[in-house]
């Protein structure tokens, strides 16, 4: 016979406070792809709390994916993601097994100077003349190689490797692997989880930049996604979608539900990113230890 699991009167409410916190968060977000799949007619008289389209309708996705400009910054915020984000691992990945090092000279100091790095964070001005000084301004790069090493995300990865156990690090030098041989064949499959979260903390962050690439990146063909969204949906610039000339013909581009529309393009926005959460999450539910070493 099934046993049924009892619950507790405070494990109920908590569950219902949880559960009530949850359904702020998605219905929001179904609204906003409910009215985006919605006729330009429907879609206006659609309330803050549907979750369900009305006239189905694929125009605003149409609108989007047709856009000369908008599916050029999509990839360009693709390949800036992928790239920066791959850049930020390999460093701090590396530099945070070289700082885990028992035997590493001056290893102190270092820690003292990141540290200060960390807290006390150059300015915008210095940033900015380092950039132009580097011929980087105008190309990728620029926003690639910026804040390569987060130290925050290093320190997460140095309690990491940390956890590794002493022996075997003492049995692969025996079996005479080299430092490089013993980061990527023994470090990193055992610090999996920790590997997975720095990447998508780093991936996060790249994927929502707007204010650097908006300074960095001066040719439109060059921009990203997040600094067009911010154009249509923050600061209500129709003409960055739309277009001048649709305007001031008020042909049927210009007629439609911009608030769809802007809805469209965060459904766009946000999918990317959304995709990585469960290939990351698989990782918490692993022993990452488990049968490595029995002391």
């Amino acid at each position: 016979m099934k046993r049924y699991k009892k619950y507790t009167f405070a494990q109920i409410v908590l569950m219902i406070v949880l559960g009530a916190i949850t359904l702020t968060m998605i219905v929001p977000l179904l609204n906003i792809l409910a009215r985006s799949l919605s006729s330009p007619e429907a879609s206006v008289s659609m309330s803050g709390l549907e979750i369900l389209p009305k006239d189905f309708d694929l125009i605003n996705y149409r609108i989007v994916f047709s856009h000369p400009v908008l599916m050029p910054a999509l990839w360009n915020s693709i390949v800036i993601t992928v790239v920066g984000t791959a850049i930020n691992i390999l460093l701090t990945t590396t530099a945070a097994y070289v700082l885990t090092r028992p035997k590493l000279a001056f290893k102190k100091p270092i820690m003292v100077f990141l540290i200060i790095m960390m807290l006390f964070e150059p300015g915008l001005v210095p940033e900015y003349l380092v950039i132009k000084d580097l011929g980087l301004m105008g190309s990728k790069w620029s926003v690639i190689l910026l804040t390569a090493v987060n130290v925050y995300y290093l320190i997460i990865m140095m309690r990491y490797f940390e956890e590794v156990p002493v022996s075997i690090y003492e049995a692969a030098t025996i079996d005479g692997a080299g430092h490089l041989r013993m980061l990527f064949s023994i470090v990193f499959p055992l610090s999996k989880a920790g590997i997975a979260t720095i990447t998508m903390f780093y991936a996060v962050v790249r994927w929502n930049e707007y204010f650097k690439a908006s300074i960095y990146l001066t040719k439109a063909k060059d921009t990203v996604l997040q600094v067009i969204l911010r154009q249509f949906v923050v600061l209500g610039d129709t003409v960055s979608i739309v277009g001048q000339q649709n305007l001031y013909n008020y042909n049927d581009l210009a007629r439609i539900d911009y608030n769809a529309l802007k809805g469209a393009t965060i459904i766009v926005a946000i999918i990317p990113i959304l995709l990585l959460y469960p290939i990351v999450l698989k990782y918490y539910a692993k022993d990452v230890m488990g049968g490595g070493v029995k002391e």
